[in-house]
């Protein structure tokens, strides 16, 4: 039951916009349906581990959804160049030159591969560092981030990060000034 304080209290903060973590205002008016988008809003406190099955109904996250959420914390690192083999590099050049695939969630994917259980996520991804970056610590960050993103947005438990280093990206050389015509 509750209590003529607590309703006074509600009475008082009914009418004042809500925070969404990103100092927005109210998060119902962020999203038609009352959801509030949290991809910049800090991270949820503990969230690996929870039940994605309830009394109200069962949470199924596909893998593709955790592919994509790791291969974008992957790329947040600086000295990630790109990700992926050779191979799978080319055909994302190759892919982008159509029109309309200018989206960049769209191979967000590419150089992950996981594997999803119901309360458990274990992953690998292929990454391109650049020249002159400890790959250590690029990698060890890759791992951190990667861990921390897809833990706090699907509540899985990441087991473990598998990082391969398959190549390093050297900056372009710059090209020789040009030789001005003596005569024009």
């Amino acid at each position: 039951m509750t209590s003529p304080a607590e309703l006074k209290n509600d009475e008082k903060t009914a009418d004042k916009p809500r925070d969404d973590g990103r100092g927005n205002g109210d998060p119902r008016a962020a999203t038609p349906n009352g959801v509030a988008a949290r991809r910049n809003a800090p991270p949820l406190p503990d969230k690996a581990g929870v039940s994605l099955v309830t009394d109200t109904g069962k949470t199924k996250i596909a893998d593709s959804v955790v592919a994509k959420i790791a291969g974008l914390a992957a790329r947040d690192i600086p000295g990630v160049y790109s990700m992926g083999t050779g191979m799978a590099r080319r055909v994302g050049q190759l892919r982008s030159l159509i029109p309309g695939s200018n989206d960049p969630a769209s191979g967000a994917s590419q150089g992950v591969s996981v594997e999803v259980g119901e309360k458990e996520a274990a992953i690998d991804l292929d990454v391109v560092t650049w020249y002159g970056q400890s790959i250590v610590e690029v990698t060890g960050a890759v791992r951190e981030h990667v861990i921390d993103q897809v833990e706090n947005m699907t509540g899985l438990k990441v087991v473990e990060v598998n990082i391969s280093v398959g190549d390093i990206q050297v900056e372009a050389e710059q090209p020789a000034p040009a030789v001005e015509a003596r005569v024009q």
